[in-house]
């Protein structure tokens, strides 16, 4: 039975799960097989590392998933979960498995079981990590503990906000601190799990300043709990200079707020708004995600596949997508030179509006009410937001370049300085939502905005 102090663990979970003994001494007989290794590789290596999604229900077609993918190269692999066990509804994801696993939109692990979990982490010689979605991921972060998996996605901000409409942050925030609690018990023992931050967000016209003020914030909580490895995402824009700053904002602001005894590398999610349609155009635009993720100095990029417009991709397209974004994110490119003096305005004015919003909640005695407060305020906010629990008053836009840019940036405590650029960028006049504003207009210019690349294969 797992039992440990920091976690809490529902007793249906716990009760079928080894002992912390086990899981410890499982974890520690990986070595060179964990996540951290490979992207300590990458650091060395100065080229990111690429890594595909993939999850679907059955235990014997995510076998047969990963082995097809392998080859293709990744780095890491993942293991997608699915909504029910998201959520927490293990029993449904069990009476769905046992029914009908082709309808679960990824792999029950907690359903599963460890045992069955260990059967997928030795299926493959390439290290596997769980993604998900989980606003509480207590009982999952356990089971995958349990199971040898040495990377875990997630956040109490990034995977709530985003995707829950009414938890409350001081719940997630919570349960999040004591994952990442035992993240620190096991570094402190030698035994390093990777903690992925999701600043991803909701995906689409994300402000750079927005995704790292959030991942800052969660990084701040999981170093104070012990976390000794983050890996810090960020979603690709769409702008090279802008795309490229954020990432290199991660180093210089991580660097800041959590200091030398962290290790932290950047991970770029390629495009995850609306896809060209036209297969062409898709594998361009993944090879585009392969080059800024090399520009930008990130450790991984998450790949994309040229069937994304499409729907679910199959294991072919998988594989394609994995190859593209290799390429892309090689030395073959070493010629691409960007204009390093708008890269350097990028990233001076990304850590300007990263330290407006981040410095008030870290200056704060109490951190997670903090959060809690600023999201309730307005003084901490995200753009298109599922839950009751964050004011959504953020208005995104691009600019002439297509750089993302604040329209509206709502309450957040931004200076004048800040405030004024955004307007002149985003050619915006000031807020949009004028009593004399036309809604229809900025729902289509917003509309144009989110299908940036969509749009260009149908030119």
């Amino acid at each position: 039975m797992f039992e440990h102090a920091a976690l809490e663990v529902s007793p249906a979970v716990a009760a079928r799960l080894p002992g912390w003994r086990d899981v410890t001494a499982h974890l520690r007989s990986r070595p060179g097989g964990r996540v951290v290794d490979v992207l300590r590789s990458a650091e060395r290596a100065g080229q990111p590392v690429v890594q595909p999604r993939c999850g679907v229900g059955g235990h014997r077609e995510m076998l047969a998933l990963l082995r097809a993918l392998e080859p293709a190269g990744p780095a890491v692999l993942s293991v997608t979960i699915d909504s029910y066990t998201r959520l927490g509804q293990f029993a449904e994801a069990a009476r769905v498995l046992a029914e009908a696993p082709e309808r679960l939109n990824g792999y029950p692990l907690v359903a599963h079981g460890w045992q069955r979990g260990r059967e997928l982490v030795a299926a493959v010689g390439t290290p596997l990590e769980v993604r998900h979605g989980s606003p509480d991921g207590r009982d999952l972060f356990a089971t995958a503990l349990a199971a040898g998996f040495t990377s875990f996605e997630g956040g109490g901000i990034g995977y709530n906000l985003p995707y829950c409409k009414n938890v409350p942050l001081a719940d997630s925030l919570r349960a999040w601190r004591q994952i990442d609690a035992v993240c620190g018990v096991l570094a402190a023992d030698g035994v390093i799990v990777d903690r992925e931050l999701f600043g991803t967000l909701t995906a689409v016209l994300v402000p750079p300043s927005t995704s790292i003020a959030v991942t800052v914030l969660e990084a701040v909580s999981a170093a104070r709990e012990g976390v000794r490895c983050l890996s810090i995402a960020y979603p690709q824009g769409g702008e090279i200079h802008q795309d490229v700053a954020a990432l290199r904002a991660i180093r210089t602001l991580t660097a800041r707020y959590l200091g030398a005894h962290v290790e932290v590398f950047p991970v770029l999610h390629q495009f995850m708004g609306a896809f060209p349609a036209d297969p062409a155009w898709a594998s361009g635009l993944i090879l585009y995600g392969g080059l800024v993720a090399r520009l930008g100095g990130a450790a991984k990029v998450v790949s994309k596949t040229d069937q994304e417009a499409r729907g679910l991709p199959d294991a072919t397209a998988n594989r394609r997508g994995i190859r593209t974004a290799t390429v892309g994110a090689s030395s073959m490119f070493g010629f691409v030179e960007l204009d390093e003096s708008r890269v350097a305005e990028e990233l001076s004015w990304i850590e300007r509006e990263v330290a407006e919003l981040v410095e008030p909640v870290l200056g704060a005695g109490d951190l997670a009410a903090a959060i809690e407060e600023g999201f309730r305020s307005g003084r901490l906010d995200i753009p298109f937001s599922a839950s009751r629990h964050a004011r959504s008053s953020i208005i995104p836009r691009r600019d002439a370049a297509g750089a993302i840019r604040y329209a509206d940036s709502g309450g957040l405590p931004f200076s004048a300085a800040v405030r004024r650029r955004n307007a002149v960028l985003s050619d915006s006049g000031g807020a949009l939502r004028t009593a004399g504003g036309d809604e229809t207009g900025e729902m289509a210019a917003m509309v144009h905005d989110i299908s940036y690349f969509s749009r260009r294969d149908a030119a």
